[in-house]
């Protein structure tokens, strides 16, 4: 339980630095840990992705970009306590990503589950 505490602490860090502008989203997507099974962290995942998706709305309409950076907040408060996120917010990005969309591990065995994902193997 410990290690999933570190990585929970270490994913709220990367979302309070993508609020305040210090890393990208595609950074903190490429410092996302791997392979975790942390239905939180797999959640944050998805938050973290729409945010940048979100870019052009959030330009345009600034409640929407309040509501989005106060979301975010939420999350990595609760990370950072090392916290599972409510199960609603967990469900809610499960209904549309059945399967895990965080990228595995750069090694032999991350790259072999990434090819089958991508073939639609289990």
């Amino acid at each position: 339980m410990d290690g999933e505490f570190n990585k929970r602490e270490y994913v709220a860090l990367l979302i309070r630095k993508v609020l305040i502008g210090a890393i990208t989203v595609g950074e903190a997507v490429k410092n996302f840990p791997f392979d975790s099974g942390d239905k939180s962290l797999e959640a944050a995942y998805h938050a973290i992705v729409h945010y940048e998706a979100d870019e052009d709305l959030r330009r345009r309409d600034i409640l929407y970009r309040e509501e989005q950076d106060d979301y975010l907040e939420m999350i990595s408060q609760t990370l950072e306590k090392g916290e599972s996120l409510p199960d609603n917010i967990i469900r809610n990005y499960e209904k549309y990503y059945s399967e895990k969309s965080i990228p595995h591990s750069h090694d032999k065995a991350g790259s072999i589950r990434s090819f089958l994902r991508f073939l639609n193997i289990k």
